[in-house]
């Protein structure tokens, strides 16, 4: 039997098939919490914030369009959510998107593997860790239109136009943003490996000092 699309279970909750969003929330549930765990950096807010979501989608599923995604439909309710969240917390050198890791990273890695989902195997278990924390602060300082364009694109994996859909803008506003967003984290990445490396040199100066 053919696995219903999540437009065709949208069109059967409508038509009042009692297990049809719950068979959405289940295959959708793990990647919207991580999302919104990534946006907001709150296990609290990610649990709370995809709940809403699903409701919310669960509510309003007569306004769903059809003929488009629900995928980005449901990850545009999250990101407003998530956005509120953030707001009520009160929170708060151009790269080529291939470009290649400096401050002595000799792998041959790019930015954008540092941003993905699968880690360095040829990394120890605790230089892994270091640097998960390092891409994490990173990503948490960036101004949101820029974090929230980073976290679907190199996180989720989301195409140009289901990006376009979730933050409703242009699909050139996404290349411009993602372009500028991973810049932005380049030029981080690498004044924290420049500064870690002075404090290193800084160290072993004192001791040899001593």
């Amino acid at each position: 039997m053919k696995t219903p699309t999540d437009e065709q279970l949208m069109a059967e909750h409508l038509n009042h098939r009692p297990d049809a969003f719950e068979l959405l929330v289940r295959r959708h549930s793990a990647e919207l919490y991580r999302f919104v765990y990534r946006f907001t950096n709150s296990s609290v807010a990610a649990e709370d914030v995809a709940q809403e979501a699903f409701a919310q989608a669960y509510l309003s599923a007569d306004k769903f369009d059809p003929s488009r995604k629900f995928r980005p439909w449901l990850f545009t309710i999250a990101a407003n959510k998530a956005r509120d969240w953030l707001r009520k917390r009160s929170r708060r050198s151009e790269v080529a998107l291939d470009a290649r890791i400096d401050g002595g990273d000799e792998s041959g890695r790019t930015y954008a593997d540092l941003l993905a989902d699968s880690p360095d195997d040829s990394l120890p278990e605790i230089e892994l860790e270091e640097q998960r924390k390092v891409v994490r602060r990173i990503v948490d300082a960036m101004p949101e239109f820029l974090r929230e364009v980073l976290i679907l694109a190199y996180y989720h994996r989301m195409p140009y136009r289901e990006i376009a859909e979730v933050l409703d803008v242009p699909v050139g506003t996404v290349k411009s943003r993602l372009h500028s967003a991973v810049g932005h984290f380049g030029t981080a990445y690498r004044e924290m490996i420049d500064f870690e490396q002075e404090a290193i040199e800084s160290r072993r100066a004192k001791v040899e000092w001593d």
